[in-house]
């Protein structure tokens, strides 16, 4: 036994196979060499949260300097609300629509309407936020919008959603759920499809109607891609879409989706506050690794799954 353990972790034997895959791992050495460039290497220079940062070096160390004046800062506190408030609309209230979306698109029966729904739902994940801000802005203008013509119809008086501080999160909400909807239920649909068809087979011979079946069926074939994918989205939260808000904001709104990345933004490539914008996005990815930690362990509690 143990001189069959040895032979397994031989380093020649582990580069003999890395060799006889060797288009495999070419095909993978793109995303490698992408993850080492901008997410790897750059973990280097997190060290600039601990030092004051001077462009021809000498770099002295500060300590907790800069997390001290971010936690007093007067305007944090209101971020990191918009923060919270935002990535739990994006990431919590948005998910069950991808799995009940998921679930309708299984439930058509026509093919080619079906696919003709994925096609039109898949295609907005694809565009960037510069082309989806400007297509919402159209749609939401006060003077010429569509939805404010609808709203002529019914004699009902022209709104400016895009200038609303009560309304503007909603705008993020209902274009991200148009951006996602086709593109986040993938995985789900796959769940669906991927079941037996002898449990519908014997569903249906016991008198199970379509409600009976997602929800006897489906449904539980559903937790593990939903605990799964809710965790891993935890370790976004405090992400809550630079992309999107910085597309959409303007000085009306600013106030209320003002939001960490925007903030690190400002401070760090337009102020050249280095040290604090770095000090930030380290916030950020602890508090991330601790929400994907925390719910990974009471996931496994509660259901006996997790991400590993």
């Amino acid at each position: 036994m143990l001189k069959n353990k040895e032979h397994k972790r031989n380093p020649r034997r582990t580069l003999h196979r890395m060799w006889q895959d060797r288009t495999l791992y070419l095909l993978l050495a793109p995303t490698l060499i992408y993850f080492c460039i901008f997410r790897v290497w750059p973990m280097i220079n997190m060290r600039l949260a601990v030092y004051n940062y001077k462009a021809k070096g000498d770099w002295t160390f500060a300590g907790l300097k800069y997390f001290k004046m971010i936690f007093k800062s007067p305007a944090f506190a209101d971020i990191l609300k918009n923060t919270l408030i935002i990535s739990f609309m994006k990431y919590v209230l948005l998910f069950p629509l991808f799995v009940v979306f998921a679930i309708m698109l299984n439930e058509l029966r026509h093919n080619k309407f079906r696919k003709y729904v994925q096609v039109v739902s898949y295609l907005p994940h694809f565009l960037s936020w510069v082309v989806i801000a400007g297509i919402w802005m159209s749609f939401l203008a006060p003077s010429n919008g569509a939805l404010n013509e609808i709203l002529a119809w019914f004699g009902a008086g022209p709104v400016d959603l895009m200038t609303s501080k009560g309304a503007i999160r909603w705008v993020l909400f209902f274009s991200e759920g148009w951006r996602s909807l086709g593109w986040d239920s993938i995985i789900f649909y796959t769940a669906i499809i991927g079941i037996s068809p002898d449990l519908y087979e014997a569903a249906l011979m016991d008198g199970a109607n379509r409600w009976d079946i997602i929800k006897h069926i489906i449904f539980p074939a559903l937790i593990i891609p939903m605990t799964t994918v809710f965790i891993l989205n935890l370790g976004f939260f405090m992400s809550a879409g630079f992309d999107q808000v910085f597309n959409f904001t303007n000085p009306a709104v600013n106030s209320v989706i003002d939001i960490l990345d925007t903030y690190i933004y400002r401070v760090g490539i337009e102020n050249a506050q280095y040290s604090i914008a770095t000090a930030v996005s380290l916030i950020k990815g602890v508090v991330g690794v601790i929400l994907v930690y925390l719910t990974h362990i009471t996931s496994k509690k509660l259901t006996g799954e997790g991400v590993w």
